[in-house]
């Protein structure tokens, strides 16, 4: 647990919101994250699609209801799909994706590898136009995702 969990535990069940528990998987984006810093916690290397495999299984059987997979705000690599891949193919939980995600492309290649939904934010600050285009880009990847 971080201590912020702790500390904000009483509003939080007092705000009477729905809590999912969220498998968090730091994977290395090339560069340091904030989230990394504060948790002290080591990111799984870019390149090893099997620890992120198993920790995303263990998050699942631990009770975890979504699995988060995220490279950081502003990564300079996003996760590959290969990974995505991986993972969406061990685990029945929903797959979230986040960081590095600048272009409709990513997010079309992320969707078809198995995110079940992706996390957008710097690329849709520096370009709000690109919203649509990466909501487009999503669906047009699930679509293909299904079909496989």
């Amino acid at each position: 647990m971080i201590g912020q969990h702790v500390v904000s535990a009483p509003a939080v069940k007092q705000s009477g919101l729905e809590i999912m528990s969220t498998g968090y998987i730091v994977i290395d984006g090339g560069a340091p994250t904030t989230v990394s810093y504060i948790s002290n916690a080591a990111p799984v290397p870019a390149d090893k699609n099997e620890i992120a495999m198993c920790t995303a299984m263990a998050g699942e059987m631990l009770g975890m209801k979504l699995i988060y997979m995220d490279a950081g705000s502003g990564a300079r690599r996003a996760i590959t799909e290969s990974m995505i891949s991986s993972v969406a193919k061990s685990i029945q939980s929903p797959l979230i994706i986040g960081g590095g995600i600048t272009d409709p492309e990513k997010a079309y290649l992320n969707c078809k590898a198995g995110a079940d939904v992706i996390v957008v934010g710097n690329a849709i600050e520096k370009d709000p136009q690109l919203i649509r285009q990466m909501a487009e880009a999503s669906h047009a990847g699930k679509w293909e995702n299904m079909k496989m």
